[in-house]
């Protein structure tokens, strides 16, 4: 994307997406909600005043401290429920699931929670970036899509999947291609990876499976819109473990670029609410931008990745849940 494509799109004014009467009676997840962009968008979604609103935080006296903050700032009580979710273990991520799959209705999941490591560390067989942010991700989307596709049939309304990826995705064209054998497998082992590379190689990663997870499952049987938001360049807490080089790049853009944290939070919820049109595609600044995908992600070349992508993290989720996926 040309630098100036990119500062017009960090100064384009972001709707507030949902109101009172679309939020009316619904159940929504929001992961990573206790700061940030996750918080932020928690925060909205109880001023509206549904049913439930669950922060899933990797830490309940975080959590609990965020919900006491909400409630505090929207005067809201009843509607904020702190569950915990720790994506670095596949445990506690199944734990979660089937918490969800006990609920009476699911209307959305945002799915925000991510990492952006420095330095090498295996989590449940993988490098700590690819587990947290892919495996883990995809592996929580498995096991609440069955609650979004009854909600979606009972209610008559569509439901949402949303994956929270990055703009980042498309600044390492041509890394995937290389890796021989099982790209998941290849990635974590040490020698191969570039870690200052690998937060915005688990973001493509991710985009290729939304991409693959949507064709599987169209709207018109399933009910359920799956997507991926960018949410741009946005004060965060993302960066606080990235990449020196990384971690420099990004507080000098954000000096002049960066969008607030509750505005950037507006495309998380643009996510929970867009339209069909938004099924498998990219959205940024709260509309539809699939025309921002690259032809190498969506040619032939980009087609074989993806389904590889898919045939490695299925593997890998169907060895950890037998048949989620």
């Amino acid at each position: 994307m040309p630098f100036t494509q990119f500062v017009s799109d960090q100064y384009t004014k972001l709707p507030i997406i949902p109101t009172t009467a679309t939020c009316a009676g619904k159940t929504f997840i929001v992961t990573g909600a206790n700061t940030g962009l996750g918080f932020e968008a928690a925060k909205r979604l109880v001023s509206f005043s549904p049913a439930r609103v669950i922060l899933a935080v990797r830490t309940i006296k975080n959590g609990d401290a965020a919900k006491a903050k909400i409630e505090a700032e929207t005067g809201k009580k009843g509607i904020a429920e702190v569950w915990q979710l720790d994506l670095s273990s596949y445990d506690s991520v199944i734990a979660f699931g089937k918490k969800v799959q006990a609920m009476d209705r699911l209307d959305a999941i945002i799915e925000n929670a991510s990492v952006a490591l420095a330095v090498w560390n295996p989590t449940e067989g993988l490098e700590t970036t690819l587990t947290v942010n892919v495996t883990s991700t995809f592996l929580l989307a498995a096991m609440a899509l069955p609650k979004l596709k009854e909600t979606a049939r009972r209610t008559g309304e569509r439901t949402h999947l949303t994956v929270i990826g990055s703009g980042v995705a498309f600044m390492v064209p041509g890394r995937l291609e290389k890796i021989k054998g099982d790209i998941l497998d290849s990635m974590s082992v040490e020698a191969n990876a570039v870690m200052a590379d690998r937060y915005q190689e688990s973001k493509l990663l991710q985009l290729y499976a939304i991409r693959q997870l949507a064709s599987l499952n169209p709207v018109s049987k399933t009910g359920v819109i799956i997507n991926y938001v960018n949410p741009g360049l946005c004060y965060s807490e993302l960066n606080r473990n990235a990449p020196f080089i990384l971690k420099t790049q990004i507080n000098l853009l954000r000096l002049f670029f960066a969008r607030s944290t509750e505005v950037g939070s507006r495309t998380l919820l643009a996510g929970a609410f867009a339209d069909e049109d938004s099924h498998g595609a990219y959205s940024s600044e709260c509309v539809v931008k699939d025309h921002y995908v690259p032809d190498w992600m969506t040619n032939e070349s980009g087609r074989l990745i993806q389904q590889r992508v898919w045939d490695s993290l299925t593997k890998k989720l169907n060895a950890v849940q037998p048949g989620c996926i």
